[in-house]
């Protein structure tokens, strides 16, 4: 969410951002509610004043002056009830649409209201040239029986998998290959739990509002109200440090964070429902950083940087997408995608999103530090990157390293961790 402060002093840049992000404009009825508030606000402490004044007037009163000022008094403190009544519902109303408001994009996003409106900036590899047809990785998949789709559904529904052999080993190397990577940088490997607080999903900004049920057509729900399952590692470490002032020179923190996740997948019906794009559960290496406002240009890069390297180790062509203001989603300043080429699919595929949040989730998890110095407390900035998401990835490997055979040529940077096999399967 935004700064009350910021929205009254720059509306103009926040109907702004509600137009380029596609959402409605909320910022007239925000700040008629405001000044509503602050006039409550003020109405109340004036009354308070008096009343405390005639209260005090009335130890000292005579019995003929008295009756009147009690009857003053108790005029007052049901005129301060009602204020008070009336603020709490408008604080309550202004909440609301202060979690309307989307954050502010970044001069350097594309203004666009899809993806239509995305721009290439950068294209990366060689695209491999195959003296056959290349398969789609579930082809390959079946060849080597590798996985067991059809008994799978039957047992655990649609959009579900498991990998076998060889393959489930690939799986697992490049999430270790990835989780080491990440730690000789710095970042701290940490484990989180699938299962969260529906606040915690909340806290993370991908929803509007103060509803939690808009949530509903894309979180798995536990039996229990306050549980759900998560949709990816970001938002239990976005609230690892709720209500926290950290000192300034703990900052930038960098998690490198695994889970299993879990989606719904509620808007992709029909699409790409062979394979390993479109699961409800998977496995996912998160980039995560807190850090001061003025360092995310700089860790934007370094994250987007650490992930492009990570494609060059797995030895995949790719392309990077500036995303535009209508694709980006609600909380983010800015945003790009690292995108996979498929040659099974003849596509690229998104296998990473880079996004810059600013200060947008620590105000909804009032996460802080104290600057030096000045021991002002200010608000950190958040930004996260998709290291690895698996099994989509693994798709990928298997679709560029592919042999006409149905085996699959193993990565350089993976084999150690293969014991060294250079290709695994064979035709079936």
């Amino acid at each position: 969410m935004l700064d009350i402060k910021f929205i009254r002093e720059n509306p103009d840049m926040v109907k702004n951002a509600c137009r380029v992000k596609g959402f409605d404009d909320v910022t007239d009825a925000i700040q008629e509610l405001d000044a509503r508030v602050r006039a409550l606000k003020t109405a109340t402490q004036t009354k308070t004043a008096e009343k405390n004044k005639i209260t005090s007037q009335i130890a000292n009163a005579d019995t003929c002056a008295r009756a009147p000022l009690v009857a003053e008094s108790k005029k007052i403190s049901s005129e301060i009830a009602d204020d008070e009544s009336a603020l709490k519902s408008a604080e309550s109303e202004l909440n609301n649409l202060l979690h309307r408001v989307p954050q502010i994009p970044s001069a350097d996003s594309p203004i666009g209201p899809d993806d239509n409106s995305n721009v290439v900036v950068k294209t990366a590899g060689i695209k491999r040239e195959f003296d056959f047809t290349p398969r789609p990785h579930y082809e390959i998949l079946d060849m080597n029986n590798w996985w067991m789709p059809e008994k799978i559904a039957e047992v655990c529904g649609a959009r579900t998998y498991c990998l076998r052999g060889e393959i489930a080993e690939l799986d697992l190397a490049i999430q270790t290959f990835v989780i080491q990577k990440l730690a000789a940088r710095g970042f701290e490997f940490i484990q989180v739990p699938a299962i969260t607080k529906p606040q915690s999903v909340f806290d993370a900004g991908h929803f509007m509002g103060t509803d939690l049920s808009v949530m509903d057509n894309d979180v798995f729900y536990l039996n229990a109200p306050d549980k759900c399952l998560s949709g990816t590692c970001e938002i239990v470490l976005n609230s690892l440090h709720n209500n926290e002032i950290m000192p300034e020179d703990a900052l930038p923190i960098k998690y490198a964070g695994w889970s299993p996740c879990f989606r719904k997948e509620a808007g992709a019906a029909g699409r790409d429902t062979r394979g390993l794009i479109r699961v409800h559960q998977f496995h996912k290496v998160e980039q995560f950083i807190f850090c001061k406002p003025q360092q995310s240009d700089e860790m934007h890069t370094m994250l987007l940087g650490i992930l492009e390297e990570i494609m060059i180790d797995l030895e995949m062509p790719y392309q990077v997408l500036n995303i535009s203001t209508g694709d980006m989603g609600f909380n983010k300043v800015k945003q790009h995608d690292v995108e996979a080429w498929f040659p099974g699919a003849g596509k690229y595929v998104e296998l990473g999103s880079c996004s810059s949040i600013g200060e947008f989730q620590s105000r909804r998890t009032n996460t802080r530090y104290r600057e030096n110095g000045t021991n002002e407390v200010k608000f950190c900035a958040t930004l996260n990157n998709t290291a690895m998401a698996l099994p989509r990835s693994l798709a990928a490997v298997i679709e560029n390293h592919q042999n006409a055979d149905g085996s699959v040529n193993i990565p350089a940077a993976l084999q150690p961790l293969m014991r060294g096999r250079k290709r695994i399967g064979t035709a079936k």
